[in-house]
């Protein structure tokens, strides 16, 4: 298999973020590395997916989990052979175990439909939920600058040696 240029690759990141656009800001500087079309789930049509060389699923860590948009829309893909996505999230705790765990039911849905999940990131998150909003919340400033830099260094990384 030989690899595309990246410059010619279509490539995709399908999103859901709010409250403070931690995903979103993680998600455009992957886009400007890959220079990918950013979409929410509500955009996508579950076929267009197989026209992307690459596809990338991103939001905040709910309940232990990505958003139930992406989950839903993971659920509705159809089968596909080849296709390659990557995961990445913004939570208040970041370690490896712990992302694993978080990207477990995501994962697992676009396993189950036959991507191939090339690679998976994820930074810390401004986190005001429950009683962190009286106190102005867990990582403040969060993705930082040196967050963005991460996601950047690690969308360049995806393109050439997985395509």
């Amino acid at each position: 298999m030989t690899s595309k240029d990246p410059h010619s690759m279509r490539i995709l990141l399908v999103i859901r973020s709010y409250h403070h656009n931690n995903t979103a800001k993680v998600a455009d500087a992957m886009a400007k590395a890959l220079r990918a079309s950013i979409k929410v789930p509500e955009q996508v049509l579950p076929g267009e997916l197989e026209q992307y060389d690459l596809v990338g699923f991103g939001s905040g860590i709910y309940d232990g989990m990505h958003h139930r948009a992406l989950l839903d829309l993971a659920d509705k893909l159809p089968k596909v052979k080849g296709s390659k996505a990557f995961l990445f999230s913004t939570s208040a705790m970041v370690n490896g175990d712990k992302v694993a765990k978080d990207h477990l039911a995501l994962r697992g849905r676009l396993r189950s439909k036959g991507y191939e999940i090339v690679g998976e990131f994820a930074c810390k998150g401004l986190n005001t939920n429950s009683f962190l909003k009286y106190v102005g919340g867990l990582n403040k400033g969060r993705p930082n600058a040196e967050d963005l830099a991460h996601a950047e260094e690690f969308a360049r990384g995806l393109a050439p040696g997985v395509l």
